[in-house]
């Protein structure tokens, strides 16, 4: 199996994302009634929102089995609507049996939407930005927290945490709940903060069944066309957009085992210690053991989560 960087099918406006690949769907050529849009999730990589050069093999095909088994748990929690349809490529009947071949278990036929232009974060465990911002402030975007707290320690009560969401090679920033109201209005982003907190509580309480920890998540959502209801939207709950840790081995205090791209973090951090890497693109190219070392997290995660469950 080889590597899928990108993508350029015979369908209209096509847009890249960070992984994804994202083109209008027409109806005749398989999207939903009125039209939708089509998510191909490529093998590509970010970390400290710069996509490496170095793509990680099969990576888009475990993100889009994770996201669709998630996105069936919560329609069946009913915390929320999401803009998934179906993952069925035979549906793009309009494009050549090749392509479709090559697209199938990495794409999925979604509701079109306007995005809502904030990440949703939950944190129920303090690391990675919001531990910095806790260890300099005692606060996270504008949560007060107890004192003391260790890394990697597990919070009272999941918090929300929002985040603007900016283009591609620019960093997101940590934002207060108020100056999220202030973007995107205060009734929409009351009803996100608690269908982001009910999703998170439902979710890790069924990855510790798993034996797995959700320390953090994000989330994005969309308004569909001429409906008022927000629904989820992107992916949902895995090792790109979300901290997963071994429950098994949880130890407050410092790093987590993971089953996320902390590994891939990790190995650019020292890159960034060593003067290799100055955390700007271009990123640099991953070595082997990076790139198998990665794959075989998220596969574990996946594995985890979800074999031999009904």
């Amino acid at each position: 199996m080889s590597a899928l960087s990108a993508t350029h099918l015979p369908l209209p406006n096509r847009r890249q994302g960070k992984v994804r690949d994202v083109y209008d769907l027409p109806e005749s050529d398989g999207g939903p009634p009125g039209g939708g849009v089509l998510l191909v999730a490529s093998d590509r990589i970010s970390a400290f929102d710069v996509i490496m050069p170095t793509p990680i093999t099969g990576k888009g095909r475990l993100l889009t089995q994770i996201s669709s088994r998630w996105f069936d748990l919560i329609k069946q929690w009913g915390v929320i609507a999401t803009h998934l349809v179906s993952t069925d490529t035979s549906r793009l009947s309009s494009l050549p049996l090749e392509q479709r071949d090559t697209l199938a278990g990495r794409s999925m036929i979604c509701r079109r939407c306007r995005v809502v232009p904030i990440e949703c974060v939950v944190r129920g465990y303090l690391d990675g930005s919001g531990w910095n911002e806790y260890r300099q402030t005692g606060a996270v975007c504008g949560v007060k927290l107890p004192a003391g707290l260790r890394r990697a320690d597990r919070l009272p009560q999941p918090i929300f945490t929002p985040a603007t969401k900016e283009a591609v090679g620019t960093h997101d920033e940590n934002i207060p709940f108020e100056r999220a109201c202030a973007i995107a209005g205060e009734r929409l982003m009351t009803r996100l903060r608690d269908a982001s907190i009910e999703i998170y509580r439902r979710a890790h309480e069924y990855a510790l069944s798993r034996g797995l920890i959700l320390a953090d998540t994000k989330f994005e959502f969309g308004i569909p066309d001429a409906e008022p209801d927000p629904i989820l939207i992107d992916e949902a709950l895995t090792p790109d957009s979300s901290r997963f840790w071994d429950a098994s081995r949880w130890s407050p205090g410092g790093e987590q085992a993971s089953f996320d791209k902390q590994f891939l973090r990790e190995y650019l951090n020292r890159l960034v210690d060593e003067g290799r890497w100055n955390k700007q693109a271009p990123g640099p190219e991953l070595p082997p053991d990076v790139v198998e070392g990665t794959r075989r997290r998220y596969q574990d995660a996946h594995d985890r989560l979800f074999s031999n469950s009904n």
